[in-house]
Formats: structure tokens, C-alpha cells, sequence
């Protein structure tokens, strides 16, 4: 049994569509890609932590874009060759999220992981303490 399966139950259909069957939201009609708070980005599933708004960045290609995860650890990447493309495409290690894809044309030569806000939760910078996610608060400090 998926340990993650009452999570999986509760998904919308975008979100399980995304998700589960590697399905692809539309461009510009979607939860995150005008979100510009403070905060992290979680995998809609486990939970798990993903990506920081520290690393969001506007792509013009109409989905939340970000340079890098905050942990590569949290990250798989795997050949993707549908629609006559080779892609690479970008999921949640524990729950096997589909997340979207990533290519090398980002900001300063840096990565763009190109990522489907329903794979995603938006966990706000000051309500990281009270959802559990305090240890990673560090991503917001100055230097």
C-alpha cells in the first residue's frame, strides 16, 4: 500500500491528473505562477520541502520557475520522451510526485525547473513556524 494514499485520495483531479499521471497544467492559469511572497514550496503530497521563493524567478513561460530546489536530495530526474521532445522531467523522491521538467535555460546560465503549481503547497514565510516547517526559516535570514 502507497503510504501516501489518504493524500492521494484527497487530490483534486488537476492535482491528481499532474501528479499522478504526469498530466501538465495550463500556462498562465494556475495557482503559483504570480505568487511573489515570501516562502516554500512543498510537494502537494508528502509534504516534503521543495523549493524557496529566494529561487522563484518570472520565465514568461507561464508556470512557477525556480533555479534550483532546496535540497537536490528531495529531487529525481528522469528521461522524459513524450510528444516527440526529450525532456527532462523532475519528481518528488518519497511520494514520486510529478513536478514538471527542467531545462538548462534559466537566469545567468543557471537551471530552470519549470514546475506545475498543482503538484505544489505554498507555505508563507510567516506561517512556515506554525505549519512545522521552522527549521528551514534559515532560507530567509540575511546575511
Amino acid at each position: 500500500m502507497n503510504k501516501y494514499k489518504k493524500q492521494i485520495d484527497n487530490l483534486t483531479d488537476l492535482q491528481y491528473e499532474v501528479t499522478q499521471n504526469k498530466g501538465t497544467e495550463q500556462a498562465f492559469n494556475n495557482k503559483y505562477n504570480s505568487e511573489y511572497r515570501e516562502g516554500i514550496y512543498v510537494d502537494i503530497v508528502s509534504k516534503k520541502v521543495l523549493f524557496s521563493s529566494i529561487d522563484k524567478f518570472d520565465s514568461g513561460s507561464g508556470w512557477p520557475s525556480f533555479t534550483k530546489p532546496v535540497s537536490n536530495s528531495e529531487i529525481k530526474e528522469s528521461v522524459d520522451r513524450k510528444f516527440g521532445m526529450v525532456r527532462t522531467e523532475v519528481s518528488s523522491v518519497d511520494a514520486d510526485t510529478h513536478l514538471g521538467h527542467v531545462f538548462d535555460d534559466g537566469p545567468d546560465n543557471q537551471l530552470r525547473y519549470c514546475i506545475n503549481s498543482a503538484s505544489l503547497l505554498f507555505i508563507p514565510k510567516e506561517k512556515m513556524k506554525e505549519e512545522g516547517y521552522a527549521d528551514f526559516l534559515y532560507l530567509f535570514e540575511k546575511e
